[in-house]
C-alpha cells in the first residue's frame, strides 16, 4: 500500500489515495472514498457514502456520516459533529441521506455542529462551537448558535474616513481590481442636508437602472454574485451596511455608513452585502438594464471565468 494504516485502525476500503495516514482507533467502512495526503486522526469514523478529497485533515473524535462530501484542503477540527437525517427515528433510515458539502479550503472549528443538507462555502471559516443551520457563503466567517456571519476571511475592513478632522479624498482606490470608494458632495443649511453626484464624475457611468434594498434582517446576506458587463454604484442613504468585494486575488470589506460615501463595483468583481443595520436603506445604480445572463451566482464558476480570461 502507498498509504499508512495504524495497526490499531480498521480500514475496510481500498479507495485510499497515496500518502494518506489513518491513525489508531479510526474505522473506515468499505464504501468510503479517501483522497491523497489525507490525515485521519485517532478515534475517527468514516461511513460508506462519504467522499473525502485531497489534503484533508480530520482531527480526533469526528464521525463522517453517509452523504458527506468533503472537497480538497479542508480542515475539520476536533469533535466536529455532522448530522445527516433531518427527522431521525430509530430503525427508520431515509431511502437516501441528504448531501452535506464542505467546499475546498474550508475550516471547521472544534465542537462545531453541521446540520444535514447545508453547504459550507469555499474558504469559509466556522468558529469553534458554532451550530450551522444554513449554508455558509464562500469566504464567510460564522460564529454562534445559530451560526451568523461575523466577517469575511482576508477582507480587513477599510476605514471610510481616516479621522473626523481629515476629509475623505474624492476617490480612494481599493486593492481589489477596479473598485473605488468615492466621496459625494454634501451641502448643509438650516433647511436640511443635500448629497449629490454627477455622471460620469462621482458615478463613473451613465445609470440605466436603479433599485433599493431595505428591511433586510441583520442575519441575512445579499448580493453574492458577480456581473460580467454591468457596473454598480452603491450608496447607503440611511443606516449602515458592509460590502465585501473580491476579484479572485484580493478581498476587501467596506462599511457604508454615511450617505456621502459611494462604492463603485466594476464588472467581474464578486460582491456581498451583510451586517445591515435595522434601518439600512441601500441605493444601487446600475450601468445596464437587468439581464439574468449577466449574473454569475456560483463562486467557483466566478473563479474559473476570471482565471480563464487571464490565461
Amino acid at each position: 500500500m502507498d498509504y499508512f494504516v495504524h495497526p490499531r485502525a480498521i480500514c475496510e476500503t481500498t479507495k485510499v489515495g497515496a500518502s494518506t495516514r489513518i491513525w489508531a482507533f479510526a474505522h473506515v467502512l468499505e464504501g468510503a472514498v479517501i483522497g491523497r495526503d489525507v490525515n485521519l486522526c485517532d478515534h475517527t469514523f468514516v461511513e460508506n457514502d462519504v467522499i473525502i478529497g485531497d489534503r484533508v485533515t480530520v482531527k480526533c473524535g469526528v464521525q463522517l456520516w453517509d452523504g458527506l462530501r468533503v472537497e480538497d484542503d479542508v480542515f475539520i477540527g476536533p469533535n466536529v459533529t455532522f448530522a445527516n437525517d433531518l427527522f431521525p427515528r430509530s430503525g427508520q433510515p431515509p431511502q437516501r441521506f441528504v448531501e452535506t458539502i464542505i467546499r475546498r479550503g474550508a475550516s471547521l472549528g472544534s465542537n462545531a455542529t453541521i446540520l444535514p443538507g447545508v453547504t459550507i462555502g469555499q474558504n469559509a471559516m466556522v468558529g469553534a462551537g458554532a451550530v450551522v443551520t444554513r449554508s455558509v457563503p464562500p469566504n464567510a466567517i460564522v460564529v454562534g448558535n445559530p451560526a451568523r456571519i461575523g466577517g469575511y476571511a482576508e477582507a480587513n475592513a477599510s476605514p471610510a474616513r481616516v479621522a473626523e478632522t481629515q476629509p475623505t479624498p474624492p476617490e480612494t482606490a481599493s486593492r481589489v481590481r477596479g473598485v473605488s470608494l468615492r466621496k459625494l458632495a454634501l451641502h448643509r443649511d438650516m433647511r436640511g442636508s443635500l448629497v449629490h453626484g454627477e455622471c460620469p464624475r462621482e458615478v463613473p457611468f451613465e445609470p440605466r437602472r436603479w433599485f433599493l434594498v431595505y428591511d433586510v434582517p441583520s442575519s441575512e446576506v445579499r448580493g453574492e454574485h458577480a456581473l460580467r458587463t454591468c457596473h454598480l454604484f452603491l450608496v447607503c442613504v440611511r443606516g449602515s451596511v458592509s460590502v465585501v468585494a473580491d476579484d479572485s486575488e484580493e478581498r476587501e470589506e467596506f462599511q457604508l455608513d454615511d450617505p456621502t460615501l459611494g462604492l463603485h463595483l466594476p464588472p467581474m468583481v464578486w460582491a456581498t452585502q451583510y451586517k445591515h443595520s435595522p434601518d439600512a436603506l441601500l441605493l444601487v445604480l446600475a450601468s445596464e438594464h437587468y439581464d439574468s445572463q449577466d449574473y454569475i451566482r456560483d463562486y467557483a464558476a466566478f473563479l474559473a471565468e476570471v482565471r480563464g480570461s487571464h490565461s
